[in-house]
């Protein structure tokens, strides 16, 4: 049964007499705690926040004064007490309450101000199990959620961004804290609260190796408020979750306009795919739009690999989206720059690319600090009507399969490295994939069909459109490879590939017809690998 409110009336505007401060991020505390003080608030404060007012000269209380019990048990327990969360919780216009805050001397708490252990923060840096657990916040989520249930009468303060304006509401308000403040404030609270629970209990079930919870919580800080969504209609926001991964989120962007929503969804897909390339053994790039790779390749150094990959698909290239596996040079920055491009995101950028780069203004150049590992673990969340999908991230990698041959005619040595290279793009191409290479390039990339041999066919027909923008006679898909995202389920898409120019074929298999299929290949003459691994992307 629900608890019923007493519908006591909710004041507009509610004084600050006294304040409660325990924060563990301490930025911005001293000043804000003197400026409370300065408008008649009476502070008090627990352990190294009570210590920083004190140093600082101000008259402060610690928390042991209001709730004559001791800090125990490592600071375990310190703010846990019916004097701490009876002054955060009391209706103050209710009768009862004020009753009871009498008979147990508890004095009202009008403002909370505090902010969590970084919890976040130190799992991402790889701690350990104890230490994760021993940077569980509790007293803090307690108070906060306390304070935030009672913002009729309570300003509870969880971000260090919000000082200034508090402060000014209580000077506007002759010390007086308005509804609308304390609304927006306690709604900040909850999810602050919500977002660091679902971290840790995320965090419980990947040490656990609980793949599927009871409860599967998601949360994140808001890093940004976008001009609208997907298309100018939708709202959207884009959030942080702490995962400790290179790309879009943890990137530090150097110059150009801020990115848009489909510019972050681009960009993180482009720098997933140039991070299955290892820097120490090629440089890679890769180009994308809307979501899908319209080239990509290997080169002796970047600026080679751009241009093989810029030939895949010239036309979609323009308003793409770049990332690189290797720090942008100045030879790679000029190529790059000669059509319009929406965001490069690399490693790094030496001074001379940053030069060539800051001549197109709007230009967006992220950094990342290094690559992403395409093997580790994470979760990949999906919203469909009344519910998510939660998966673990696709992190297989062609080089850890065991590839079987199961034609007649095994791959040369360079066919086979041109499937390894086909089957790491097709993981990033949406399904059904069909991607077509030579030399270390795309040279036909087939996306999002409903038909595999569909898919098929666009990317041959991608690719000769390819060879005539390159001024070539011969198809560019003549000897190439051919990879596909699954299994055949018949012969015609393989055919298909076949008529284009392929010679060798990498997939999955697992079709009910894969018999057939490899006889259709015997037959053509084609090299066939089967890898046991899907990629399907939606």
């Amino acid at each position: 049964m629900a608890i019923v409110s007493k519908a006591v009336p909710v004041p507009e505007l509610v004084p600050v007499k006294r304040a409660l401060l325990s924060v563990f991020d301490k930025t911005g505390l001293v000043d804000f705690a003197k400026a409370l003080a300065d408008r008649g608030v009476e502070l008090v404060s627990t352990g190294g926040s009570y210590k920083a007012l004190k140093d600082a000269g101000l008259a402060v209380l610690d928390i042991s004064e209001v709730t004559g019990f001791p800090e125990i048990m490592d600071g375990r327990v310190k703010t846990l007490h019916p004097n701490v969360h009876g002054g955060l919780l009391a209706i103050r216009d209710d009768a009862d309450h004020q009753t009871a805050m009498g008979e147990h001397g508890i004095t009202g708490i009008d403002l909370f101000c505090g902010n969590l252990y970084p919890f976040e923060q130190v799992v991402a840096s790889g701690a350990d199990y104890a230490t994760g657990i021993e940077n569980i916040d509790i007293g803090g989520p307690a108070m906060t959620r306390a304070a935030a249930k009672n913002h009729a009468y309570v300003t509870v303060v969880t971000d260090p961004g919000d000082y200034d304006a508090v402060v000014a509401e209580l000077d506007a308000n002759e010390g007086q804290s308005p509804i609308a403040l304390r609304k927006k404030l306690a709604l900040k609270a909850f999810a602050r609260t919500a977002a660091y629970d679902a971290a840790v209990s995320n965090w419980m079930a990947d040490q656990l190796d609980e793949a599927t919870p009871a409860h599967r919580a998601v949360g994140g800080e808001l890093a940004e408020v976008m001009r609208y969504g997907e298309n100018p209609h939708q709202t959207a926001g884009f959030y942080k979750t702490g995962e400790n991964r290179p790309g879009v989120a943890t990137a530090k962007q150097l110059q150009g306009k801020t990115l848009s929503y489909n510019n972050i969804n681009d960009t993180d897909a482009a720098f997933e795919l140039v991070s299955e390339f290892d820097p120490d053994r090629t440089s890679a790039v890769a180009i994308i739009k809307h979501a899908n790779p319209c080239g990509v390749a290997e080169g002796a150094n970047l600026k080679e690999a751009y241009e093989k990959a810029l030939r895949c698909d010239p036309v979609s290239a323009f308003g793409g989206i770049v990332a690189l596996n290797k720090t942008l040079d100045a030879a790679a920055a000029e190529e790059i720059v000669k059509i319009f491009t929406e965001v490069i995101i690399a490693p790094d950028a030496d001074e001379a690319a940053l030069e060539i780069i800051a001549a197109k203004k709007n230009l967006r150049l992220l950094v990342t600090g290094g690559l992403a590992d395409a093997r580790a673990q994470g979760l990949f969340v999906k919203s469909v009507a009344g519910g998510l999908l939660v998966q673990s991230r696709d992190n297989g990698v062609v080089d850890d399969l065991d590839l079987k041959v199961v034609t007649k005619r095994a791959p040369s040595d360079q066919e086979l490295a041109d499937l390894k290279f086909a089957f790491r793009v097709a993981k990033h191409v949406k399904s059904n994939a069909i991607v077509y290479a030579k030399d270390g390039a795309t040279v036909g990339v087939g996306a999002g069909q409903m038909s595999r041999v569909d898919s098929a066919r666009i990317a041959a027909r991608k690719a000769l459109d390819a060879t005539e923008a390159a001024g070539l006679s011969t198809p560019l898909t003549k000897g190439c490879v051919v990879a596909s995202d699954a299994f055949f389920p018949f012969a015609d898409g393989l055919l298909s590939a076949a008529e284009a120019g392929a010679t060798a074929v990498i997939q999955p298999g697992g079709s009910m017809r894969d018999d057939d299929v490899i006889a259709a290949a015997d037959e053509a003459g084609l090299a066939m690998v089967m890898t046991g691994m899907r990629h399907f992307r939606h």
